[in-house]
């Protein structure tokens, strides 16, 4: 049995009311894509899309040819962006509603909940039609719990939804700005099985290493690279049955030098200079993984590219020199990883699908067109 690589999937490429009235008429993801300009010498912005074009997820064609590439190149299936955020509001829902509704396409599919704010500084830093800074804020509550619940019983008894151990995963993104996350839990996996499912395999996100994090002497350490243990013990702790595990900022951290990484991080948030901070991405993704992410219920992510600049311009920390052939490598190191887990374990979240704002995609473009899904299947094919 192959490795199972599950996409992250943003569903935001069409036009919504709140975003015409945040961002202009119209406003898609793609308005920072084209918008995008190299900001130092081999920069490679701006990034245009090729089999696929400026696609609008509103056109089941579009979800069809994505779920064709996903399947070719050896992806499980989507895991998409779920904008849930109390009393029943949601944003982006229609293409996954759709996907729901329809039954197609048939490719297997996720969520997760991406469980933080969004600001005027989202998309794209000052282009906000808004003077606050908070555009739609997260709410949590009991009640509003177990109206989610219901709101998505539908998709979990879908023949398409993803399981783990036989139950429906979901993610969270924001574990630790979720207030009484582990009564969550609780109240779901209690809701799972009153309507007859097994429960929820829950699955936390988080970067490998932190600010700060407590050794098992409770001991406060700051920005500590090898603390990973405690990082992935504390998101367990909470009730989560998995960890998707992140090591880009630790990979950065390692690759700069530390002083230079905090000198930075600490600037470019807090004062108008700039200390310009990027890194390539071989030598980075050499520090990406740690042994943890070997441990049976701990899913590490495949990190293709990185670069949010079309989002925030060059305060960012972008990723340089990445290549189809560099990736595949990632993939290989990630892979042995998860070579020993239990099958239904072996879980690489491929981090992401369609980020394209982020510079972090594995669809056709007009630089690679489809080296980074053919890395994927090559890669597999090979383990």
């Amino acid at each position: 049995m192959k490795a199972r690589v599950i996409a992250l999937y943003l569903p935001q490429y069409h036009p919504i009311p709140e975003n015409n009235e945040w961002w202009g008429p119209g406003f898609t993801e793609w308005n920072n894509v084209v918008k995008a300009r190299p900001l130092f010498r081999g920069h490679y912005q701006p990034r245009i899309p090729a089999d696929l074009g400026f696609y609008d997820l509103r056109l089941p064609e579009v979800r069809e040819q994505q779920a064709q590439l996903a399947r070719e190149a050896g992806v499980e299936g989507f895991c998409y962006y779920h904008y849930w955020f109390g009393g029943g509001k949601q944003l982006l829902e229609r293409p996954f509603n759709e996907v729901l509704a329809s039954g197609k396409p048939d490719l297997p599919f996720c969520l997760c909940w991406a469980n933080h704010d969004w600001t005027n500084k989202t998309w794209k830093k000052g282009s906000s039609l808004r003077r606050d800074s908070m555009i739609m804020q997260m709410h949590y509550d009991f009640d509003d719990h177990v109206r989610h619940f219901n709101a998505l019983l539908p998709a979990f008894r879908d023949h398409r939804y993803i399981k783990v151990d036989g139950k429906p995963v979901f993610a969270i993104w924001a574990p630790r700005k979720f207030p009484e996350i582990t009564q969550f839990i609780e109240l779901w996996q209690s809701l799972a099985k009153e309507n007859g499912l097994q429960g929820i395999h829950f699955i936390g996100y988080t970067d490998n290493v932190r600010k700060t994090v407590r050794d098992e002497n409770g001991k406060q350490t700051f920005w500590d690279v090898n603390q990973a243990g405690n990082v992935y013990r504390e998101i367990l702790s909470m009730g989560f049955d998995a960890v998707m595990s992140s090591g880009l900022y630790r990979a950065q951290t390692l690759s700069e030098g530390r002083l230079r990484t905090v000198l930075a991080t600490f600037i470019n948030s807090n004062t108008a200079f700039h200390i310009p901070f990027r890194s390539d991405y071989a030598k980075t993704m050499r520090h990406y993984y740690v042994e943890e992410d070997a441990w049976e219920n701990v899913y590490p992510t495949l990190l293709p590219q990185w670069d949010r600049t079309p989002r925030a311009g060059i305060q960012t920390n972008p990723l340089v020199d990445s290549t189809p052939e560099k990736f595949q490598r990632t993939i290989e190191d990630a892979l042995q990883l998860v070579k020993d887990k239990n099958p239904e374990h072996q879980i690489l979240f491929l981090k992401a699908w369609n980020e394209w704002g982020e510079g972090n995609y594995v669809e056709p473009d007009q630089k690679f067109g489809h080296g980074y899904l053919n890395a994927i299947r090559t890669a597999l094919d090979h383990s």
